[in-house]
């Protein structure tokens, strides 16, 4: 039986994610049609305990798409463009996901702190 060669996007196995980053990612293979795949921007939402440990291999994210929906509260959250996020966009809380760390590509921007706590609130809510 061949083993696969493990692909890394481009990218040093020795980058750090930090929560609240907002990071390019590979999000393909898309599963089904109502997943978001592409390359795109993400969210960093794992602890960063489990960040910059090292032992876990995954990393927990929420996409982003500059497909805008106004007032989709709690399922957006609307994250304007600046720095090297380049448009607009909205922050899909309702497509959390984990992926291995392989798929980080490049770190774009960081949020401020008020909607790092929007983004727990959504989350809050959508979970409870």
């Amino acid at each position: 039986m061949r083993r696969r060669k493990r692909r890394h996007f481009g990218r040093e196995r020795s980058m750090m994610a930090s929560k609240g980053e907002i990071w390019v990612v590979d999000l393909n293979p898309q599963k089904r049609r109502n997943e978001v795949g592409k390359v795109r921007p993400a969210m960093i939402v794992q602890s960063d305990v489990l960040n910059h440990e090292g032992a876990y291999p995954n990393i927990i994210v929420m996409p982003l798409t500059t497909v805008l929906i106004d007032k989709a509260e709690p399922l957006r959250l609307r994250i304007t463009r600046r720095g090297n996020l380049k448009k607009d966009s909205d922050l899909l809380i309702g497509q959390i996901r984990a992926i291995d760390r392989s798929r980080l590509i490049e770190k774009v921007e960081t949020p401020d702190v008020g909607e790092m706590r929007t983004v727990r609130r959504f989350l809050d809510e959508i979970l409870d």
